[in-house]
Formats: C-alpha cells, structure tokens, sequence
C-alpha cells in the first residue's frame, strides 16, 4: 500500500504530531497521531483512523500521509486498552461511544473547521459503522471497507465481528485474530502459536487458547455467550433498532467473511436513514477479492486459484473525490457514480447498478434430485428445474473426528498460509462420502448470478443437533470444480438465532440456509453443483452432535444426516439470475 500511495502524492508536505492524548467522557485519554499538510489554510477537515493494531505502524500511517497530502488533517489513534492509549481493552466495547467523543474533541480544536471524516478497513472500518449508529452531527462522510463484522443482531445476522455465521463459531479465523491482535495486553505478537492445526483440534473449544499458552482475551466469551445475550449489546454492534445520518462509501470484496454483511449494511443505512441527504449518499463497491485487498487487484488478479482477470479500479483517487465532495464542498463527479458497482466473476468485468440485488436479478430455484446415492461427484445427484417426485433421500455419515476440510471461500485472517479465501478446486473433497454432490445440466450459453444465494433443505438426523454445510461450485470442462460461494446453519437455529431448538431423531425440518451474495457467470460447457456436508473445519468450529454446549464439550456423538428430495419434501436452491438458459 505504500508503494501505491505514495505514487498518488498530494501538493502539500506533511507534518506529524504524535502521541496526542485525547480525553473520553470517563476521563482516560487515547494516543493519537496527527498528520498535517504544513503548508495551507490552518482550518481543516478532519479523517479519523481508529486502530487496535498500532497507530505508528498501521498500514494506516500511508493512508493517513496520503489525505494530509491533499488538504486534510488526519487523526489516527489507538482504540482504548492498546498500545499507548489508557484503559482496559474489550473487544469493540468502546468504540461507540469512544468514536463519538473522539469526534466531539476534534471539532472543538481551533484548527478543525467543525467537519470530520472516517475512514479504514476491517476492525477500523467496523468501528466506524458502530459510530455512524451515534450520529455526531460533525461525522459527515465515511468510507467503511470491509466492515460487514460490525453487525451484529440486525437484519437476523446475529454476527458478532464475524465471529458467527450460521449460529457457527469462526475457529480459524477467530484463533489467529484472537493470539496476534486481540489479546487485552497492549501490545500483540507476545504469543508465538506453535502447531495451529493441531491446535485446532483441541477440545473444549472455550479453553482453546488457555491450552496453547495465550494470554488474556475475550475468546471465552465470544466463543461461550449465547447469541441472543444482551452482552453482544453492549459491544456495541449494529441492531434492528439503529439508525443513520452520514454519507457512506460501503467496500468489499466477493471472498470477505463479511461481504453479505457490507451489502446489508448498505441497504439498512439506507432504510433507516434520518435524512435524504444520508439516504442519497449510500454508494457500494464489491471487488472480486479477499479481505482488505480490493485496493491490491492487478491485471490479472489471482484470486485463490484462479485468474479473475483485470479487476482494477481507481480507488485511491475515488476515496480522495468522496471526501473532497462531502468535507470541502467541491462539486465533482463522486456522486455520479453508480450507487452499486460490482465485479462480475467469470466475465472479468465490472457493472453497475442502482441497487443490491439489481433490479433485473429474478429468483430462479434449482431442486435436489437423486435416486438416494448422491454422496460423492460420482454419485447421482442433480440439479434441475423441474420439481421432484417421488425419491428416495440422501443419507451421509457426520464423524466429528473426521470433518470436511475447508478450502477457500469467505475466510479471513487465519494465519495459516494453506486456508486461505478464494476460489479453489474442490474436486478431491468431492470424492468423500460425507459430501453429497448435486450437479446441473451443461450450461449452453451460461448462468449469470447477482444477488444472494439460498437454500431450503428439509432434513433430518440421528442426532439432536447437527451442522448442514453448503457450497455452490462452478464445474469446468474438464472437471475442475470451484468454488463460488458457501454458508452453514447449526440446526438448533433453524427457528431463528434468539431461539435454541433441538431436533427430534429421525423428525424432519425445513432449514433456510444462507449462501452469502454473489456476482458470478458460469460459462458455456460449465455446471452449476451443490455440495451439501455436515462440517467445514477448521474455519468453522464442529457441531459434537451432542446437543450441549459444543463449546465446552470433549466427546462427540457420530450423526447419520438426511437429505429429503421430494414432492413433500422439495429441497431446493434459490439463485440470483439475471441470465438463464440451460
């Protein structure tokens, strides 16, 4: 990123000022940073950067010098309980209020001309959402990248910072982030873990980091707190009940853990505006790449396995134009963009809309068949339009101790170079009996897909709980299968997430299992596959079968899981089409 930025210079030489202690409304002070341009009016608008990963070797510090070079007096600081900042660290515990009044001390200074901004990825980009929710009249633009973990009960997500999905726990990507940044020491890097899938293994899930030799963090709790608990609350994570009053510049990218969330978010900030100017102002950027690299796409953007092709856009100078239009008040092209711009994968190129879904993408359904023997891609499963009769179900054998491994998809931040987001061949998962394979017709002219993908299964189990792990995949000419998008459910949340409800053995239930969003062509001579497991470890945590806890659980129960095809019974997947042909 430094590399980049610095070939997009400014006209103004910047200055620093470091370690500024701005006080909070309880009186502890948080270090700050201030970057300047040295020459110019005295009198600026301000951009704020809240970090948990250190404000003098942030990534943060580049962004920063880059808007000082333009005009701006930008402010990145330490969040509260990390590194030089006072306090006691909880995870986003105090990033409302905090953002807040971080704010309100800015546009009190005398060289603040009563304007900021707010901008940064991922936990700096989540904290901004949380802000926005405060509406400081002063907050009058944002660009919130790869934020989507700030949502927590709204719209029924009941995510948490990404720590769930499906009612399941982020294992992988929860233990890295939890051992390198989200210790409550100040600094991070203190624990070097050893053996990480071995260490993935253990059991109970909740001690996992006290086994390992972790210091203190709050991975008991994310990792034990019932979903429906008022403690998620007082994280301060997006609810059903807030609203919104600042301009907003959503971007994610297609394999971020949080991109549904991006999307969600960008439509709620819309719904639950309290002004026109704050509804007009909600734009949406979707790259096709991991988290936090949308800015990185080259020519040929590598995403997994795959050549995406050139997915490049001219972010750096846009973010400068969102910010410029809204804090200096210059009349540019900014707000002529389209207010959805997404890559469209397997195409190569990038479209535009005016809403997420676009408006020309109709709901299309692809129903389960088999003669009862999908397991595996040599099975009989299949995909179709057309309605099913009378069919036996599938049935598959649920061995905790012997889980799908993940590949690829939406993963983030797992520390481990071999499980990494992206799109990759899923062929030799395939060939396993626990994964049933649903497979459609050769595509003549190809399928277009924009918008979310979902799922209705009726199921049932030997178990009085279980996990159902989808993944829809693009299967090539020659067999390569990829990919494209995936979701879970834990089956004790087919009711809702504020409900536990366990199974019946052998009763049957209708579960809605959600996919994520997509923008995604399948080209001619590909098919459309549905593969349908119990598990995708390590990125998210087992389901022991048990019906307890899971996460304080050492012994597993193995589960015989059903699929039901039928009449009755018509399992089925719901697709986002903008282009059909068969």
């Amino acid at each position: 990123m430094a590399e980049l930025l610095n070939a997009l210079p400014g006209p103004f030489e910047v200055g620093v000022e470091k370690d500024m202690m701005v006080p909070m409304r309880d009186g502890i002070r948080l270090a700050t940073d201030m970057y300047f341009p040295k020459s110019g009016r005295e009198r600026l608008p301000a951009i704020t950067i809240r970090t948990p990963y250190h404000k003098g070797k942030d990534y943060a510090v580049d962004e920063a010098r880059y808007y000082a070079s333009h005009g701006y007096r930008v402010l990145v600081q330490d969040v509260r309980g990390k590194w030089k900042s006072e306090g006691k660290y909880i995870v986003s515990g105090a990033d409302r209020k905090d953002g807040y009044d971080f704010i309100d001390w800015i546009v009190k200074q005398t060289w603040s001309d009563g304007q900021a901004g707010s901008t940064g990825c991922s936990y700096r980009g989540e904290n901004q959402i949380m802000l926005a929710a405060e509406k400081h009249p002063a907050h009058k633009a944002m660009i919130a990248r790869a934020a989507g973990g700030a949502v927590g009960k709204a719209g029924g997500y009941y995510s948490y910072f990404g720590a769930y999905q499906g009612g399941v726990f982020d294992l992988a990507g929860g233990y890295d982030w939890f051992t390198a940044y989200g210790t409550k020491n100040r600094t991070d890097g203190q624990f070097q873990p050893g053996d990480v899938e071995k260490a993935l293994q253990s059991l109970p899930l909740v001690d996992l980091l006290e086994q390992q030799g972790a210091g203190p963090t709050d991975w008991k709790a994310f990792a034990s707190t019932p979903l429906n608990d008022s403690w998620w609350d007082s994280l301060g994570y997006i609810t059903d009940q807030d609203t919104f009053d600042v301009p907003t510049l959503h971007v994610n990218s297609w394999y971020d853990y949080g991109v549904s969330q991006s999307l969600f978010l960008f439509n709620r900030f819309q719904q639950q505006a309290v002004s026109d100017e704050a509804r007009k102002g909600q734009y949406a950027i979707i790259s096709p790449v991991g988290h936090c690299d949308s800015e990185k796409a080259t020519l040929n953007t590598m995403v997994g396995q795959v050549n995406v092709g050139d997915a490049r856009l001219p972010y750096w100078e846009t973010y400068l134009k969102w910010f410029d239009y809204w804090l200096k008040g210059e009349k540019n092209s900014v707000t002529e963009m389209s207010r959805v711009q997404y890559y469209l994968i397997g195409q190569g190129e990038w479209k535009s809309a005016n809403s997420w879904p676009p408006s020309n993408s109709v709901n299309q359904t692809y129903y389960l068949h088999s003669g009862g023997s999908a397991n595996t891609s040599s099975g009989d499963g299949k995909l179709a339009v057309a309605a099913p009769g009378a069919q036996k179900p599938d049935l598959f054998t649920y061995d905790p101790g012997n889980p799908v491994p993940s590949r690829g998809g939406t993963v983030c931040c797992t520390g481990n170079p071999e499980d990494q987001s992206g799109i990759f061949d899923q062929s030799d998962i395939e060939l396993r009996p626990d994964v049933l394979v649903y497979t459609g017709e050769l595509l003549e002219k190809g399928l277009t897909l924009a918008g979310p993908v979902r799922a209705m299964l009726w199921v049932s189990s030997s178990a009085r709980d279980t996990d159902f792990a989808l993944k829809l995949v693009d299967v090539w000419p020659d067999g390569r299968a990829y990919n494209i998008q995936d979701g879970i459910l834990r089956a004790r949340y087919r009711e809702g997430f504020d409900k536990q409800v366990m199974m019946a053995p052998g009763e049957i239930y209708r579960l809605e299992i959600s996919l994520n969003d997509t923008a995604y062509f399948l080209k001619p001579g590909h098919r459309l596959r549905l593969e349908v497991s119990s598990s995708n470890f390590p990125r998210s945590a087992r389901n022991l079968n048990t019906g307890g806890n899971n996460y304080d659980e050492t012994e597993w129960v193995v589960a015989k899981n059903t699929i039901h095809h039928s009449a009755e019974y018509p399992s089925h997947l719901i697709l986002p089409v903008i282009e059909y042909h068969r």
